[in-house]
């Protein structure tokens, strides 16, 4: 099994990755976890394939579990889906000594590590993340939010999981379109690093590669943003660098308004970041076409109509990221060296030279 270790100024928690771990769940949380009540968060998608296997680990370990499926899709990371999983803990009677258990992608895992940090002030969860996206990103280094009408995550906390649990055997439930979803954050987190993770990126192809080399794909995403995520818990400089690609994807993502899924939108900002700096000449000759060719190989997209729109632009300025009136891009020198660039907003639209989709 492996195994990788977070270690933050909050807490110190550890990520296993192994094919067939979700039929090893009770041993594993056991280790954790002292027996108590358990309220596990789900959704329409994921609770019918798992849930109750992931209950019945559970009950045989001791734990007495409830349980709330919420509707599937970014949709449920609002006030109201909030107040229901709120609600659930208060009907579950959940003490400071119980637990929340996300199952599920990123929405879910958002939503329940939120929902753990302000129940009683905050109580323990585990993070069981059963997509690609969530399993390379979102489960790791504590970010919890949901979005309101200004913008997407602006309503948030940092708030460690205990424990992440990663079964790569859940990728052969997921459409094609969702497992290539996620890998939009592998190659972000690649480009950044560079070598043997690149390497490894290069030789990925198609979707049936990604799920071919899951276990390595992962093992090199989290081990690069668990180290990024041990220096600086809370963004204030170094985690910045997690932002790569997310700049102009935030503000594609949101103006899209759901048509297209989180790491497509990653995507779409990650090619567009990286051709903007090497046109100012900030990023080496040819980088741009390795990490559109890495995006490209497995179908995802580089650009969109709502690329360069007032939505976007206003999407962008309204993005937490913002200090003052300064939005930070990380941009790449080449392959595995990673750099900030501060931009005006009120500048952005100058600033900005967008490949526009055809017939835009």
């Amino acid at each position: 099994m492996e195994t990788i270790h977070v270690a933050t100024k909050q807490k110190e928690y550890d990520i296993f990755i192994e094919h067939g771990l979700l039929k090893q769940l009770g041993k594993l949380i056991s280790q954790v976890w002292s027996a108590r009540k358990v309220l596990v968060i789900t959704d329409s998608n994921v609770g019918p394939l798992y849930l109750s296997a992931v209950n019945d680990q559970l009950n045989g370990a001791g734990f007495q579990t409830t349980d709330i499926t919420v509707p599937a899709g970014e949709s449920s990371k609002s006030w109201d889906v909030l107040q229901q999983t709120i609600k659930a803990c208060a009907d579950s009677h959940l003490s400071r000594v119980d637990g929340i258990i996300a199952l599920g992608g990123g929405v879910i895992g958002d939503l329940a590590g939120l929902t753990a940090s302000l129940w009683l002030r905050g109580i323990s969860f585990i993070q069981i993340p059963t997509s690609l996206l969530a399993q390379v990103d979102s489960s790791v280094g504590g970010k919890t939010a949901i979005d309101i009408d200004s913008g997407k995550n602006l309503v948030g906390s940092f708030y460690q999981p205990d424990l992440v649990v990663i079964d790569p055997d859940t990728l052969k439930t997921l459409s094609s379109r969702v497992t290539v979803e996620g890998y939009g954050e592998v190659v972000k987190c690649a480009a950044m690093n560079g070598g043997d993770f690149w390497d490894l990126i290069e030789q990925v192809q198609s979707a049936d590669d990604i799920l071919k080399n899951a276990v390595a794909l992962i093992h090199h995403s989290i081990s690069f943003k668990a180290k990024v995520v041990s220096q600086d818990e809370r963004e204030g400089n170094l985690r910045r660098l997690l932002n790569f690609g997310h700049t102009i994807g935030h503000g594609v993502e949101f103006a899209a308004h759901g048509r297209l899924f989180h790491g497509e939108a990653v995507a779409v900002g990650t090619s567009q970041v990286c051709k903007q700096f090497e046109r100012f000449g900030l990023t080496a000759k040819g980088t741009s076409a390795k990490v559109t060719a890495a995006l490209q190989a497995v179908g995802l997209p580089l650009t969109d109509p709502v690329l360069g729109s007032p939505a976007m632009y206003a999407a962008m300025r309204h993005d937490k990221k913002v200090r003052g009136k300064q939005l930070t891009f990380v941009y790449l020198k080449k392959i595995g060296e990673p750099a900030f660039y501060p931009v005006n907003v009120d500048h952005l639209e100058d600033w900005l030279q967008l490949d526009q989709p055809s017939g835009k």
